[in-house]
């Protein structure tokens, strides 16, 4: 660990306890989202298009309604037309992505859905269900949805951003622009100029568990949902959207959740579980098998990137023009918006323009995946900078150093920088062994940089003190990255009393007030924050309840490692134990809830190591050393976060050598299966050696900084850095897969 700034000496915060959700885990007890069993539960299952797009010309359920076992059939007819009623944009997307009326916009689009006694019944079902398509014209990638003549998906969709707008309809939603200084000025002032073009392609999130949800819909019209989710919150609104309902007649539980990583903030299955229940009477269970997961939910974009940076002697960069176009799927709402903002953030560029396009095509809508946007935009711009340093014969991180954002520096997004730690972690890399340890033939060594700007948002948080001198703290944030374990922490030091006395549990959306999605890096952040809020309130009861016991004023009480003490020492100190067991004579139960919108975010940093070794015959390459440096603004809990760090940098990998959707001509997926979608496995990796760096953040109490995002932005960029030091090729498209670097040294012979 490397710590940059004095550590104050924490009693509980920074410590390695053992995480409070292992137990359950190992042992089989924690219940995930498909494990829920109720009385009379019924099985669903979903009737999705084969094709990319086409129109619905009719649904026929009648064979289906009349097949043994079979209590509900639904099609887009059984829920609101939202357009109709004139809703946003917005919802009318939800609704239409979560069941098709008129169009299927990608092959998996929901047209209908089915309830049985037993899962083979609504399988069978499910196939019974009969619908006609007209075939109507496709477009999988920005290039032909971009085309002169492209078929449109949405015959009103009008571009966003652009002054004056577009007169005619087109498959671009949205235009986004940073900008500042000279371009020709900057230019004209660069020693050294590259200028190279990108592709990177699809690629799922890969979390083990698929999506599930279990509805249980009363007569009155109340529905309460469980479901796998990082944000049921978000669930509860979203289905309510699409059921055309009020939020609070639907309660939400989440579940324990078998990975996310940014695809569980979507709604697919919740509100036709509630509507399939609330048709059967019954409660409903919808599971998605692995195959549905890959060809009917959101991945994130795939993308065409161009990239022209110039430099001056001493590797000062002086102009960066970046211009993007990011897959949005079938609905608005890429991450190109976030791309934009952390293209170039970590540098000092006094000229520079950013131009990212949102385009719709016809694929699954895409979802958000860890530091969503922006890994593909560092790919780009990482590589053409690696490629500049050699080009003017400069060390990769000198040349990163010399432009490095520091504090007070305006980001190219807009707002300054306060506190951070970009440049140390560029010095904990160049001081690491791993920076100077020998290659050998074939082997090369890449470094790449990455930026996440982390959220804030609203959290909730309520803490009970026990009768037994234990507390209880509940939050609204389902955890996916170890935030029981933070929360327990930092509820530890400031009640001073015993980690193992605290229990964090996760609340459902009518037991604990609001809180935002799980992603974004924002939960040890803003429900952190909320917690000490919480935690704070109650040692002022705490002294309070003291001072009152003790017949002196509030200022002769101070809390100190969990017990009230006289500040003249003329009492014996009370401890939390003490205060509690008297609860009932000194004001009742001792509770506090704390909500906030969070401010003050801490902008996330890394910079990434990496070493192969390539076999010129075959194309494979193999990671032999990897170290990852990463600013934690405090690392609550260290374990977690080198796993978040670690976590990170393996998707990356995978990302930058193997992963891909594939599709046919048709637009039908042709890898939907971990067979062939191939995702990096322990044997194909080294350790992932971490270096935390901790700068705190200053709006924090605790000075967090997120951690979940940023480790997965500098990766593809690494390997690709490490792949042209060892074959003096520069790989531009991801994957770079075996096929792609033979073709790439083919092409070097020609």
């Amino acid at each position: 660990m490397a710590v940059t700034e004095e550590n104050p000496g924490y009693k509980w915060v920074g410590t390695r306890p053992i995480r409070p959700d292992g137990l359950e885990k190992v042992t089989g007890k924690a219940q995930f989202g498909a494990d829920l069993m109720l009385p009379g539960m019924l099985f669903g299952k979903v009737v999705r298009s084969p094709h990319a797009h086409a129109q619905i010309i009719s649904i026929d359920t009648t064979a289906a309604e009349a097949m043994a076992g079979v209590k509900a059939v639904i099609t887009g007819s059984d829920f609101p037309d939202l357009a109709a009623n004139g809703a946003h944009p917005s919802e009318i997307d939800l609704a239409n992505n979560a069941i098709a009326r008129d169009k299927v916009l990608y092959e998996g689009h929901v047209v209908a859905a089915v309830a049985a006694t037993t899962r083979d019944q609504a399988e069978a079902a499910a196939k019974a269900v009969e619908v006609t398509y007209e075939i109507l014209p496709h477009v999988l990638t920005v290039d032909e949805a971009m085309a002169d003549g492209a078929p449109l998906l949405h015959e009103g969709m009008i571009t966003k951003g652009v002054d004056p707008a577009p007169e005619e309809p087109s498959n671009v939603a949205s235009k986004i622009l940073h900008e500042r200084g000279d371009l020709d000025q900057g230019f004209g002032e660069a020693e050294a100029v590259v200028d190279r073009e990108f592709t990177t392609k699809p690629v799922h999130q890969g979390y083990i568990e698929p999506h599930a949800a279990v509805a249980d819909a009363n007569s009155d019209g109340r529905a309460h949902i469980w479901c796998s989710s990082q944000g049921h919150f978000q669930m509860r609104a979203s289905s309510a959207t699409v059921l055309g309902v009020s939020p609070g007649t639907l309660k939400v539980t989440a579940a324990e959740i078998g990975g996310g990583f940014g695809g569980k903030t979507v709604i697919y299955l919740e509100p036709l579980a509630v509507r399939l229940s609330q048709r059967a009477g019954r409660p409903v269970k919808l599971v998605m098998d692995r195959d549905e997961v890959f060809r009917a939910t959101g991945p994130t974009s795939g993308t065409r990137i161009r990239v022209k940076m110039g430099v001056s002697k001493d590797g000062k960069i002086t102009a960066a023009e970046v211009w993007m176009a990011y897959e949005a799927g079938a609905y608005a709402g890429s991450p190109v918006g976030a791309a934009g903002m952390t293209a170039i953030a970590c540098y000092d560029i006094p000229n520079f323009v950013v131009e990212g396009y949102d385009v719709v095509c016809n694929k699954p809508r895409v979802a958000a995946y860890r530091a969503p946007g922006a890994p593909m935009a560092a790919f780009a711009v990482e590589s053409v900078l690696d490629e500049l340093a050699r080009d003017i014969g400069m060390d990769p991180i000198d040349i990163r150093l010399v432009n490095a954002a520091v504090e007070g520096t305006q980001a190219s997004y807009g707002p300054k920088f306060p506190r951070i730690g970009f440049v140390e972690t560029l010095e904990a890399i160049k001081d690491h062994p791993s920076y100077t340890a020998d290659l050998g033939p074939n082997q090369g060594r890449g470094v790449a940089a990455g930026f996440w700007f982390n959220a804030g948002m609203m959290s909730s948080a309520t803490v009970h003190i026990n009768e037994n001198g234990t507390a209880t703290v509940v939050t609204g944030s389902p955890d996916i990255g170890g935030s029981r374990q933070s929360m327990a922490l930092m509820a530890a030091e400031e009640l001073g009393i015993a980690y193992e006395s605290i229990k964090a549990v996760v609340a459902d959306t009518e037991t604990v007030g609001f809180t935002d999605v799980t992603g974004g890096s924002r939960v040890t952040l803003a429900t952190g924050a909320a917690v000490v809020d919480a935690c704070r309130l109650i040692v002022e009861d705490l002294r309070a309840r003291a001072a009152k016991t003790w017949d002196v004023e509030l200022d002769q009480v101070e809390w100190v490692d969990g017990q009230a003490q006289h500040v003249e020492g003329a009492q014996p100190p009370l401890s939390l134990n003490d205060l509690a067991a008297k609860s009932g004579r000194t004001g009742g139960p001792i509770s506090a809830n704390a909500s906030l919108n969070s401010r003050g975010v801490g902008a996330g940093f890394s910079t990434q190591l990496c070493d192969v070794e390539v076999d010129p015959e075959t194309g494979v390459t193999r990671v032999i050393r990897y170290l990852t440096a990463q600013d934690a603004g405090r690392a609550i809990s260290p374990d977690y976060v080198e796993g978040q760090m670690q976590g990170g940098v393996v998707q990356g990998i995978g990302w930058a050598l193997n992963e891909e959707y594939i599709h046919d001509n048709d637009g039908v997926m042709e890898n939907p299966s971990f067979l062939d979608y191939r995702m990096p496995v322990a044997s194909d990796l080294p350790m992932i050696d971490c270096a935390i760096v901790e700068v705190p953040n200053p709006a924090h109490p605790y000075g967090v900084r997120g951690v979940g995002e940023v480790g997965i932005v500098p990766p593809m960029a690494a390997v690709g850095n490490a792949i042209n030091d060892a074959l003096n090729v520069r790989m531009t498209d991801l994957p770079m897969s075996p096929v792609r670097i033979l073709e790439a040294l083919n092409d070097q012979r020609d």
